[in-house]
C-alpha cells in the first residue's frame, strides 16, 4: 500500500484536468436514485439510450456517478490481481486499496473505477468500453441491494404469469438462450439477465433484478429469428457455417434491448419469487432432457451454479472492502430459498424440449 497516496490524489489519477458537464442523466432504480455526469455528451447520451427503460430520478440523488472520457491512465498504482472465480482462466481484474477506497483495473481494457463512500469515478475510453462503465453504474446499486438485505445470485430472472422464477447455470450453459426464447410468450416478462437479488419478505421470497440488459453471444442470435437484426444477413450467414461447438463458445457480445425487441411493457423490476431453474445438462450427452425438482438442502453442490461473490467493488457500510478470499455462506442461500420451488434440468442440452417441459411447471 502506498501510504502517501490519499483519496485526493487517487481522484485527480482518474479526472485528470477533465472539466465535468452540468448535464447528468438521473435514475431512480426502486428507491435508490442515482445521477451519472461527465467531461463528454456523448457519455451521457450512449448511457441514456441503454438506460431508456428505467425510470427518470426525479428526487435528489443518493449518488453521484462520474464518466471520465480520455485516454488510458497509466496510473502507476501497485495493482494486485483479483482471483477469478472456478473455471476462468487469464487476468480479468486488479486492485489497489487504500483506507476507505478502492482502484479497480479492468486489465483488457485499462479502464478505471474508483470505488469509496465520497467519490465514485470512472475513467478511460467510456464510450469504447461503455459495457463496463454500465456494470460499474450496476454494482452501485447492488451494494445498495446487499446493504439492505437482498443476497446476490449469479442467474437469470423473468416473470411468468406474476410469479418470479430464477435460472442459473454454468457459464456458457445457454441460461441466456432458454430465458430469450421463454420471452416469446407475451406472458413473460424479463427480470433480469446475470444478477438476480432474492430477500425473504413477509414469509415469502422476493426477487429484484438490475438493469443490466441481456448480453448474448452469436450462437443465441443465429437460430433465433426474433434476434436475427442483432446482426448483418452476411455475418449470420458466415456464423452459420462455424462447427457448432466453434459457434457455442464463441465470445461476441451483443445487447438485446429487450422493450424494442419483444414490446413495451416487457421490462419487471421485482416478483414474488416462486422457482428456481438450475441448467445441469450437457452438450454431449446421450439423455434425454429432463426438468425434475430437487430439495436443494440433500443437493447442496447445485448452489454452485447459483452463488455469486459481490466482487471487487462491494464496500461493506463500514468502508471496508470485499476480499476475494471470502467464503460463500451456503446457509444464507438455503434459507432465503426455503419454500421456493428448485427444478434441475439434466440430460442433454434440448431448448425446445425444456421449454415444453418448464411451460407445464411454471
Amino acid at each position: 500500500m502506498h501510504e502517501e497516496i490519499d483519496l485526493n490524489s487517487l481522484i485527480h489519477i482518474l479526472m485528470g484536468d477533465a472539466v465535468v458537464l452540468d448535464e447528468s442523466l438521473d435514475l431512480d432504480l426502486g428507491g435508490y436514485t442515482m445521477r451519472i455526469r461527465s467531461n463528454q455528451l456523448p457519455v451521457i447520451e450512449q448511457l441514456a439510450a441503454y438506460f431508456a427503460h428505467v425510470k427518470p430520478g426525479s428526487a435528489e440523488p443518493d449518488i453521484e456517478i462520474l464518466a471520465i472520457e480520455r485516454e488510458v491512465v497509466d496510473s502507476k498504482l501497485d495493482f494486485i490481481d483479483w482471483a477469478r472465480e472456478p473455471g476462468k482462466t487469464g487476468r480479468k481484474d486488479a486492485y489497489f486499496d487504500i483506507p476507505g477506497a478502492r482502484v479497480v483495473l479492468k486489465v483488457r481494457t485499462g479502464m478505471l473505477f474508483l470505488q469509496s463512500e465520497t467519490a465514485l469515478i470512472a475513467a478511460g475510453p467510456c464510450l469504447q468500453y461503455d459495457n463496463q462503465v454500465i456494470n460499474y453504474i450496476n454494482s452501485q446499486y447492488m451494494n445498495w441491494l446487499q446493504h439492505n438485505g437482498w443476497l446476490i445470485c449469479h442467474a437469470s430472472g423473468l416473470e411468468i404469469n406474476g410469479h418470479g422464477v430464477g435460472m442459473a447455470g454454468l457459464s456458457g450453459g445457454g441460461k441466456s438462450t432458454l430465458m430469450l426464447n421463454l420471452l416469446e410468450n407475451n406472458h413473460v416478462n424479463y427480470l433480469t439477465n446475470d444478477r438476480l437479488f432474492i430477500r425473504r419478505d413477509n414469509g415469502g421470497v422476493l426477487a429484484r433484478g438490475i438493469p443490466k440488459l441481456p448480453r448474448i453471444n452469436p450462437g443465441t442470435i443465429v437460430h433465433n429469428p426474433r434476434l436475427h437484426g442483432l446482426i448483418s444477413s452476411e455475418r449470420r450467414e458466415e456464423l452459420l457455417r462455424f462447427p457448432a461447438q466453434e459457434l457455442w463458445v464463441l465470445e461476441e457480445k451483443y445487447d438485446v434491448h429487450v422493450e424494442q425487441v419483444y414490446g413495451p411493457q416487457r421490462v419487471s423490476t421485482e416478483a414474488d419469487l416462486k422457482a428456481f431453474v438450475i441448467l445441469n445438462w450437457q452438450r454431449d450427452s446421450a439423455q434425454p432432457t429432463q426438468v425434475t425438482s430437487v430439495d436443494i438442502g440433500q443437493r447442496r453442490e447445485l448452489l454452485a451454479a447459483l452463488m455469486k461473490s459481490p466482487g471487487p467493488f462491494y464496500q461493506y457500510t463500514d468502508g471496508s472492502f470485499h476480499s476475494d478470499t471470502a467464503e460463500f455462506d451456503e446457509q444464507s442461500y438455503l434459507d432465503a430459498l426455503h419454500g421456493v420451488t428448485i427444478y434441475e434440468v439434466t440430460g442433454r442440452i434440448d431448448f425446445a424440449e425444456a421449454e415444453n417441459q418448464l411451460g407445464h411447471l411454471l
